[in-house]
């Protein structure tokens, strides 16, 4: 059981305290629309005329959304692509950016009245560039899904032969998989783990290329565990005359903390999202070689995006501000930390993590060595009424469905922002072992989800 009376708390990693405005961070906004006019200024004879807005609160959409805090603020998040945005990402996000069209890019718009939301979207570009060094940014795609079919559309011709990982060994959805547009415009080649060791085997996958000799290889993964060297997939690339693209959705702020090598030198393109380990709003961001900007762009918009979320790329730029701060790099070393504390406890407790442990944020945790009657699906249903938060995954040639799986994937990004060290994971698994050895135990439930609320009491996130 957790000590109450201890914290290993890692101040410097925790956003809390900064960038406050003035406004409050997860509140609704109070109704101002009696300061203006229809026209938007004050009258001759200083009568104020409302708005056509309604003046009354939404409760019930509103009480939605203050549950959703409660619940954030009471249930331990290790759902490994989540993460707790900043106070001022948070107000960003939900600025007066959003009323307006910018269909195009900086400088060369299809509508007016763009000058601020060109400097904005000019400085979240400058931003990202000089966090990750990269020649060209473009942060208008609205997710990491669709940063990565505009790399496809611009670089690629429909039936193109492209290396991909697995996405039962870990890739994502984008990368190949016939049920995604990637894998029904394109014709991906899968490369995976090896058997032993469970790593990226390289020596497969340089044989694969040389076999198919792909237009494009990605990189990048959503459940691998380990450290991806770009180096050795650019030799690959080179020698094979492909591309490479580094899909960097999990790890974008690590590479950003400097607790993950960069793969912006040696890609062609690297895409990522800007809401995991980088804690910024949802949305996804390409950075590119300058020979490769204009068809990237072009790609986008009008490619296959129109109008951009400028209120999202105000709030982008915000979190490439933080992410460059020195305290950044203490942030995402902590969450590798708490990440290794966290699997050798498990390991402890008796479950097998895929690769043998962790090099980054998260782990994926077999259970069929802790319990082979616990699948992934009745773990996560069984800790979220704990209050424990994360997500059925597969694991390697998995013989369940994906909706059953035989494994969880767990991440620490969410409790390394608000604070927690290496003494709360091990708590942490103390909790989720309790937890699952008494799935049939209402009273045990209760009782661990009483020491989670405990534990989150000690580590508030919107307070």
């Amino acid at each position: 059981m957790l000590s109450r009376g201890h914290s290993s708390r890692v101040e410097p990693v925790a956003f809390r305290d900064r960038n406050r405005t003035g406004s409050t961070a997860v509140g609704v906004v109070e109704n101002r629309s009696t300061q203006f006019t229809r026209a938007g200024g004050p009258r001759a004879d200083h009568q104020v005329v409302p708005m056509p807005w309604p003046m009354s609160r939404d409760d019930e959409l509103f009480g939605y959304i203050d549950q959703e805090v409660e619940r954030q603020n009471t249930t331990l998040q290790l759902i490994a692509s989540e993460n707790f945005a900043s106070p001022a990402v948070l107000e960003a996000s939900g600025s007066v950016l959003t009323n307006k069209y910018a269909e195009g890019y900086p400088g060369k718009r299809y509508y007016g009245g763009n000058v601020h939301v060109d400097e904005v979207e000019d400085l979240a570009r400058e931003r990202v560039k000089a966090l990750f060094g990269a020649d060209h940014a473009n942060v208008q795609p609205h997710s990491g899904a669709n940063a990565n079919m505009s790399v496809y559309q611009a670089l690629l011709e429909p039936g193109d032969t492209v290396l991909g990982l697995s996405l039962d060994h870990g890739g994502h959805l984008t990368h190949g998989s016939p049920v995604n547009a990637s894998g029904k415009l394109y014709d991906f080649v899968s490369y995976g783990l090896t058997g032993g060791d469970e790593r990226i085997d390289m020596d497969q996958l340089r044989d694969q290329a040389r076999a198919v000799r792909p237009k494009l290889i990605v990189a990048g993964a959503t459940a691998y565990p380990r450290i991806i060297e770009p180096a050795p997939l650019r030799e690959i690339a080179d020698e094979v005359g492909a591309l490479l693209l580094f899909d960097a959705a999990h790890i974008a702020g690590l590479i950003a903390g400097g607790a993950h090598p960069n793969p912006v030198p040696h890609c062609d393109i690297v895409t990522f999202t800007t809401h995991k380990t980088l804690r910024g709003p949802r949305g996804g961001c390409i950075l590119s070689r300058e020979e490769y900007a204009t068809a990237i762009d072009k790609s986008v918009f009008p490619g296959s995006q129109g109008g951009p979320l400028e209120h999202h790329i105000a709030a982008k730029a915000v979190a490439f501000r933080e992410a460059a701060d020195p305290s950044f790099a203490d942030y995402a070393r902590q969450i590798v930390a708490n990440a290794s504390a966290l699997a050798a406890s498990l390991v402890g407790h008796g479950f097998r993590l895929v690769t043998g442990g962790t090099d980054n944020h998260l782990m994926v945790v077999d259970l069929r060595t802790f319990d082979a009657e616990v699948t992934g699906a009745v773990a996560q249903n069984t800790l979220d009424r704990a209050g424990i938060v994360l997500n059925k995954n597969t694991v390697p040639d998995d013989p369940r469905s994906p909706f059953v799986t035989s494994g969880v994937r767990i991440g620490t990004p969410s409790t390394t922002t608000q604070g927690m060290g290496e003494a709360e994971m091990a708590g942490i698994a103390d909790l989720m072992v309790r937890a699952l050895r008494g799935r049939d135990d209402d009273a045990e439930i209760a009782a661990v989800r009483a020491d989670v609320n405990a534990l989150c009491a000690r580590f508030p996130v919107y307070a």
